[in-house]
């Protein structure tokens, strides 16, 4: 739930269309399923990892297209082609190349903590009346709306579920960031 109302609040918040083509950095828990929902509204997505051997795994998730995130070429290749990006991850980036890869009147939406402040120069922004937001959870109705998509659209996250007694080897496993795509205990 948690999860899933944190990416796609903004899908409903900010318009999203179906004809747009929307960015997702990260592709771990809250990522994977901004790639599932964004594909099944028809949008065209484009995964940013630092990992190149996620490639394969975010286009099962939905993703139409793949960019290396540590790749500064590959940033600049897709300069003004966005609509909407949503970062899910809790590092700093280099903010300006992904505001960068917007259209005018693009959105960067940041739903992932990142603990230190964003750099931003407004002229980055002005010319293209971009702009840059973020949001927690969603409300109950938005949340209400979220399970009635992921029930139409058959969307439930991807994860590796642990008996209680074995709650050591789980979080040994989120401590070495291996976890696909989310822990879950169960009792």
């Amino acid at each position: 739930m948690c999860g899933g109302i944190t990416v796609f609040n903004p899908i409903l918040q900010y318009d999203v269309k179906p004809t747009h083509r929307v960015g997702v950095i990260g592709i771990w828990g809250l990522g994977h399923m901004a790639l599932k929902f964004l594909d099944a509204y028809g949008c065209e997505v484009i995964a940013f990892s630092s990992s190149e051997n996620k490639e394969e795994e975010s286009k099962k998730f939905g993703a139409d297209h793949f960019v290396n995130s540590s790749d500064a070429d590959s940033l600049k290749k897709i300069s003004g082609s966005l609509d909407f990006i949503i970062s899910t991850v809790n590092v700093p980036l280099d903010w300006a190349a992904y505001i960068n890869a917007l259209r005018p009147k693009g959105r960067l939406h940041i739903v992932g903590g990142v603990m230190e402040p964003i750099p931003v120069s407004v002229f980055s922004l002005l010319f293209g009346q971009k702009s840059v937001s973020a949001s927690p959870i969603g409300s109950p109705s938005s949340m209400g709306l979220m399970l009635e998509f992921a029930a139409r659209h058959q969307i439930e996250p991807t994860a590796e579920i642990y008996p209680m007694d074995k709650v050591n080897d789980a979080m040994e496993k989120l401590k070495s960031g291996e976890p696909r795509y989310r822990l879950v205990l169960k009792n």
